[in-house]
């Protein structure tokens, strides 16, 4: 099972007033995981501008465990869950790096479907992704 990791420092911008990560940004985190899960699978910007098949999110669900903070940093994991024929479920998992052991600051699921533009037609999943997922 493919599964990526992208690591991100937390900025003044990805804040509100008390120094506490705003929950866009949490999904700003999550939408980079996912762009390098599908890019790991060879669906990168320039294949998708090519072949015009694009992932599309259906549904995103977040649990905010423990607020990260200005500074922190953050490692968000990235895999799926399970892929049917046309639509797969990607899991992330977003850990604050610590001294001694990284805390869950949340857990997210987002649906994905792929779709053939300009049409917006659904596509099957590649049968890889299907055989891949255990």
């Amino acid at each position: 099972m493919n599964e990526v990791q992208i690591s991100q420092t937390v900025m003044f911008y990805d804040t509100d007033c008390g120094g506490v990560v705003s929950n866009i940004a949490y999904l700003r985190m999550v939408e980079r995981a996912r762009s390098a899960l599908f890019e790991s699978l060879g669906m990168d910007a320039a294949e998708m501008m090519k072949s015009q098949v694009f992932p599309a999110v259906i549904r995103t669900e977040i649990d905010y465990r423990r607020p990260a903070r200005l500074g922190d940093e953050v490692i968000v994991s990235a895999s799926f869950e399970s892929v049917a024929k046309v639509r797969a479920i990607c899991q992330f998992r977003l850990e604050i790096a610590g001294e001694q052991e990284n805390q869950v600051s949340a857990e997210a699921r987002q649906v994905v479907a792929l779709v053939q533009m300009p049409s917006g037609r659904p596509k099957r999943m590649p049968s890889e992704w299907v055989s891949s997922v255990t």
